[in-house]
């Protein structure tokens, strides 16, 4: 059974005179004359001992950080039940530890250090124990960080984690499936063979002479960068395992279960470099009758033209995203598209949504709709950071905001200052920028000079309904019933400079359409930031996605109604996609 006690949590009320017994000693490290290894010596009285645990627990590190559910779940697929850290003793008696590092290198240092988690986290991998550390658990356990920094690490591993340099004509993050370079003796990727993984960062750390003989695999992205690593039992991943579907989760067998057979022959594929991906988009609300459907809008009208006017019902939410995900759907991308009317946590059939979801589909999961501050009818505030929370702890990988984003793009233009109280600017603060997604609705609004408005104009491929040769894009709110002084190269400059991390580019001209995407639009703003853009609206055939990723730099692609009825397969997207010379996963 699993264990019943609620996972470690920065908020838990942890005296001073706890973590001192906790620690009672303090850790100090040093290094031999040879500088490519570093040796850990403690002055303490704590002990490493197996437990007598069943060979069916692992133990995870919740440190109270964005969405370790999915690996909750990972780990329950694959028949295993978990052991939450309570205290560093739960450390230091682990048969097994997982540490799903999610979120900034700081706050969670700070965390580690606090606790006494930081001392007995190096006293098990000094100890050799089964350990594996996945993402910002892998970056923690280097000297030091840049990000916020530089700050002190736990000093396992020699070399600073720095920012991905995007001078060298590379986005940050670095988002999306990629392909690693494996070394000899790598052991839990064993059955990778060329096969994709999943990434999300834009810190990374550097191979070096210092710490070669920590690396197990490389990835390349603008540079080489240490992908995973392993020294006897301890294994560190910088890609998600648990979102990067069946590969993924042979890496997390093989960690769990060392003494598997070796397999013949690896999963076979073609990865060598960062996929395009295919994103499944689901738009979901409440029908007349209350309950939770599946929809998609003709320019974002949801209901369907009859005496009736009922709202258009093309499936049920988790059934859509469980068979989305074995189609081979690289993200599926939830819109709750009336969360902007009320309280979203109050939207409780969402989140049960997410998190029936997440326990079946091993790929990233963004939501979005009403992520704000926001005051209920009780008087009780809730801050958009709050809001977030929730719904990363019930599976959300990302967050997508929408008209909150716009206000606070508006009032950045308007005085040049940062104030930090933006939702965009405290997610990203606390989660990482990587985590947030900003939607954006533009409608395409005709021009007969470029100066004729005080917006980024561009001239149209195609003239408009009266020959006009421009037009700009005006941003709206509110699900794009209001527009908004503020255009979408205007906007996607500014959200990039608060925090996020990713565009979601829509098109209301182009919505339910299925006469492609809105080329124009999307070699705007694609050409505009240096974070990646999900070209959304106008999908119809598969030649439509391999027409935006041939003539823009969009990072993806997203559909949601030509898939819903069937009209074009996910499977069929990646197959036209590979024909025409186009990376994707498979």
């Amino acid at each position: 059974m699993e264990a019943t006690a609620a996972p470690f949590s920065p908020t838990q009320n942890l005296s001073s005179s706890s973590i001192r017994a906790s620690s009672p000693t303090s850790l100090f490290l040093s290094r031999k004359k040879n500088p490519g290894k570093v040796n850990l010596k403690f002055k303490s009285r704590l002990s490493v001992r197996a437990s007598s645990t069943s060979d069916s627990v692992v133990t995870l590190l919740d440190y109270g950080a964005g969405n370790v559910r999915s690996i909750r779940n990972a780990l329950r697929h694959l028949g295993f039940s978990i052991k939450d850290v309570q205290t560093p003793g739960d450390i230091l008696n682990a048969d097994r530890l997982i540490f799903p590092g999610v979120g900034a290198f700081a706050p969670a240092m700070d965390v580690l250090n606090k606790t006494g988690m930081a001392e007995a986290l190096c006293t098990y991998i000094d100890n050799d124990r089964p350990f594996l550390g996945i993402c910002l658990g892998l970056q923690l356990l280097f000297e030091s960080s840049e990000e916020n920094g530089p700050v002190k690490g736990l000093g396992v591993i020699p070399g600073t984690v720095g920012r991905f340099d995007s001078s060298a004509g590379i986005r940050v993050p670095h988002i999306g499936w990629n392909a690693l370079q494996v070394g000899n003796d790598s052991e839990i990727l064993e059955d990778v063979g060329n096969r994709h993984l999943y990434f999300v960062h834009s810190y990374r750390a550097i191979p070096s002479s210092e710490n070669k003989e920590w690396i197990s695999s490389t990835c390349n992205y603008g540079e080489s960068f240490i992908s995973s690593i392993r020294r006897g039992n301890v294994h560190a991943v910088q890609f998600h395992p648990e979102k990067s579907g069946e590969t993924g989760l042979s890496v997390l067998r093989r960690f769990l279960d060392p003494k598997l057979p070796a397999t013949q022959k690896p999963m076979e594929g073609k990865a060598s470099k960062l996929a395009k991906r295919v994103i499944a988009c689901l738009d979901v609300r409440s029908n007349d009758k209350g309950d939770l459907v599946v929809t998609k809008g003709d320019q974002y009208d949801v209901r369907e033209q009859s005496n009736e006017n009922e709202v258009r019902n093309l499936g049920k939410p988790v059934d859509l995203a469980g068979q989305y995900y074995k189609d081979g759907a690289d993200e599926i991308s939830f819109l709750n598209i009336t969360g902007f009317r009320d309280f979203p946590l109050g939207d409780l059939p969402m989140i049960q949504v997410l998190r029936y979801t997440s326990e079946n589909v091993f790929v990233p999961l963004t939501v979005g709709g009403g992520i704000r501050d926001f005051t209920d009818a009780s008087g009780r505030y809730y801050s958009s950071l709050e809001v977030a929370a929730e719904y990363f702890r019930s599976g959300a990988d990302k967050i997508s905001i929408g008209s909150d984003a716009v206000y606070a793009a508006e009032e950045f233009i308007k005085s040049g200052v940062k104030t930090g109280k933006s939702s965009l600017e405290q997610i990203s603060r606390v989660y990482g920028n990587q985590a947030v997604v900003v939607s954006i609705d533009p409608r395409r609004v005709y021009v007969n000079h470029p100066d004729d408005v005080p917006y980024k104009v561009i001239r149209l491929t195609n003239p408009g309904p009266n020959g006009e040769e421009y037009a700009w894009y005006q941003c709206t709110v509110s699900g794009g019933r209001e527009g908004r002084p503020i255009g979408a190269y205007e906007l996607a400059k500014a959200v990039e400079e608060l925090g996020a991390g990713e565009i979601l580019l829509n098109c209301i001209d182009c919505d339910g359409q299925g006469k492609g995407f809105d080329i124009d639009l999307v070699k705007l703003i694609s050409d505009s930031v240096g974070i990646p853009v999900i070209a959304s609206s106008g999908a119809g055939t598969p030649q439509h996605f391999s027409e935006v990723f041939d003539t823009t730099n969009a990072s993806a692609a997203l559909a949601a109604g030509i898939f819903h009825r069937k009209e074009v397969l996910i499977q069929s997207v990646k197959e036209h996609l590979l024909e025409k010379g186009i990376e994707v996963r498979i």
